[in-house]
């Protein structure tokens, strides 16, 4: 395997990991903003207050994109056992 391919496959994981984290930490920092926001307008500084509708929005960005990501592990996973079983044969 040359270093060519290494660096796919790096590449290939860096941007697997962007698609996997990257709506989870775009909704907690939507829903975080907006707390943020209500609490500064409100003056109501409550910790578990913007706990609750953090881990409602993940939950809820789990149930909406975890076919997606899970058809995204999957494709790389796939990807990397071809990549073994042809370095195997050569």
């Amino acid at each position: 395997m040359g270093s060519a391919e290494t660096g796919a496959i790096l590449t290939a994981a860096l941007l697997l990991a962007l698609k996997l984290a990257g709506p989870l930490l775009a909704a907690s920092l939507v829903v975080g903003l907006a707390i943020s926001l209500v609490q500064a307008i409100t003056q109501l500084n409550e910790a578990t207050l913007s706990f609750v509708p953090k881990l409602i929005a993940l939950g809820a960005t789990l149930l909406f994109l975890g076919p997606f990501m899970l058809a995204a592990l999957d494709s790389y996973a796939r990807l990397l056992f071809s990549r073994i079983v042809a370095l195997g044969a050569s």
